[in-house]
């Protein structure tokens, strides 16, 4: 098996970061946002930590190109608190510019988890009015009801192999094949903005248990394309991939005073951007694709109220937002800290917020100014504030923001319904 990331894995899937760098070659998201103008409390903060080909991404936002922002939900259960990191990157994305598409993953939620298509639908509906209520604005879509979807993971089998979707994901003999065609729909939903609207960068924000989805669909992309445009210092050579010959007619045609060899041309003169762009609206109009190939980002999970991942299938680990607020209070106050074992050891020596599930629920969503996050980070790193106290402070917070939240989603709700009439 390739790695141990498993997409569908309910378990803690913690992984040191230095090893995903070096290993699975994540680069540090601080490589590729310097040029943006005003970063998002999400990367600032380390929860987005990694991405692969982000730059492109920032430089869209910054010179105001075209860009599509995409994730899927797959819908298993009601959406909690875990999902709402994922959330807020979409909405932050579509803020910047970005084209919004969201899928919600029945195919995936039927093959995988077992689920009828009605609850697929019931659960489906719950995470888009979640989003709504968070103010998104774009696309929304079932794999189950999209044609265009299902034709382009057809077209995305015909570039991989049973070998190699083993290697990735550790399929067995004993793999169903619905199971390998939800992956394929997975790649399929990452490339359909582009076949929607227009070849254009596309980020995917996820954790990092979907980095499998989003190396082999790198790689489909690719595959998927007519022609490579390389830059060769001294000029620009279009190669040839088995483009039609209607194809290569158009591509000598394009540039002016471009030389053809057998298999590619070369071109003199004209900026690489420029060569790009054209041979993505020439492998478009002769029945190509012109992938430009997606991009990703990749938060840190946010830990369970006891430890390891929140997950549906650890009821006491997270924090649903249609939950009883007595009943939410209640995990809140029984969560596991950071602290020490006892009031007089956490007074000399202080907490150990890094590593505790109510500071990082803090962390990531509850206390949205920085300096109030420090001094909360400070108060327990010196012993000066009990775990007691600090869940009650949470409890508060968490309650404020689900009642705020309940109303919007029952107004989201109400409109999601209505276009369903």
């Amino acid at each position: 098996m390739e790695s141990s990331i498993n997409p569908w894995a309910s378990t803690d899937q913690s992984v040191d970061i230095e090893r995903l760098h070096t290993e699975f070659g994540i680069e540090r998201i601080e490589t590729a946002v310097s040029d943006l103008p005003d970063l998002p409390y999400f990367m600032k903060r380390g929860i987005v930590f990694g991405h692969r080909d982000y730059g492109q991404i920032a430089k869209a936002i910054v010179n105001h190109d075209p860009f599509h922002i995409l994730t899927g939900f797959m819908p298993s259960g009601h959406p909690h608190l875990g999902h709402l990191m994922v959330m807020k990157e979409v909405v932050w994305h579509v803020e910047q510019g970005g084209n919004g598409y969201i899928c919600v993953a029945d195919r995936e939620a039927h093959a995988v988890r077992n689920l009828s298509w009605e609850q697929c639908k019931t659960f489906g509906d719950e995470y888009l009015s979640c989003l709504f209520a968070l103010g998104y604005e774009g696309e929304t879509y079932q794999q189950s009801q999209n044609r265009v979807v299902q034709d382009l993971a057809f077209e995305a089998s015909t570039k991989v192999n049973f070998s190699e979707m083993s290697a990735i994901y550790g399929f067995t003999p004993e793999t169903d094949i619905g199971h390998a065609m939800s992956v394929l729909t997975q790649v399929s939903d990452i490339l359909y903005p582009q076949v929607d609207d227009e070849p254009a960068p596309t980020v995917v924000p996820a954790g990092l248990d979907q980095d499998p989805h989003v190396r082999l669909t790198r790689g489909i992309a690719h595959k998927l394309r007519m022609f490579t445009v390389e830059d060769r210092e001294t000029h620009i050579s279009i190669r040839s991939k088995e483009a039609p010959k209607e194809a290569m007619d158009a591509v000598q045609k394009a540039f002016k005073g471009s030389k053809r060899y057998e298999g590619h041309i070369d071109v003199t003169g004209v900026p690489h951007d420029i060569v790009a762009k054209t041979i993505r609206a020439i492998e478009r109009t002769n029945g190509g694709y012109g992938f430009v190939t997606p991009s990703a980002t990749y938060h840190r999970f946010m830990p369970g109220l006891t430890g390891g991942k929140m997950s549906s299938s650890v009821p006491e680990s997270i924090i649903g937002f249609y939950e009883d607020d007595k009943v939410v209070n209640k995990k809140i106050m029984s969560a596991l800290t950071g602290g020490r074992m006892t009031l007089q050891e956490q007074k000399e020596l202080g907490g150990e917020a890094d590593k505790c599930p109510i500071y990082l629920l803090n962390l990531f969503h509850m206390v949205t100014d920085d300096t109030e996050l420090a001094e909360i980070h400070r108060r327990c790193k010196a012993g000066e504030l009990m775990c007691g106290q600090c869940k009650k402070d949470t409890s508060a917070r968490v309650l404020a923001f689900l009642s705020d939240f309940r109303e919007k989603i029952a107004v989201a709700s109400d409109i999601l319904a209505s276009r369903s009439c």
